[in-house]
């Protein structure tokens, strides 16, 4: 999700969170209240910072979180996704995306343009 939807689905990202944490997940990081902010990543010569929505280890392994709720800036988030993805490929962590009801085909049709159909859909 971006940094502007952040307030309006902080209760789609806490029931994430609960999720992660019943199945196992540790050291979880999150942008939310009582939880430490996931690293952010900065575009060089540019102002846009990037920052996972989640981040947890389960199994000596790093994940990364994506919440996929319905947006207008579909630029933003697919340029989002796509570092993510490409920098969980380069250091070996895993990238999911969660979603939950009423935004499932918005989901699908962002992975299908990015071509991300190989990776993991969390329903909520």
């Amino acid at each position: 999700m971006i940094y502007k939807d952040k307030e309006k689905y902080s209760d789609i990202l806490n029931e994430s969170v609960n999720y992660l944490e019943k199945r196992g997940y540790e050291n979880i990081k999150a942008d939310t209240d009582g939880y430490e902010t996931p690293k952010s990543f900065s575009k060089v010569g540019s102002d846009v910072n990037i920052t996972p929505d989640i981040v947890a280890d389960k199994d000596g392994r790093k994940h990364y979180f994506e919440l996929s709720l319905k947006s207008e800036k579909t630029k933003l988030l697919k340029s989002k996704w796509l570092f993510l993805n490409a920098l969980s490929s380069l250091k070996s962590y895993s990238f999911k995306i969660i979603t939950t009801k009423g935004h499932y085909k918005f989901t699908n049709d962002m992975m299908d343009e990015l071509n991300l159909n190989n990776k993991k859909l969390i329903k909520i």
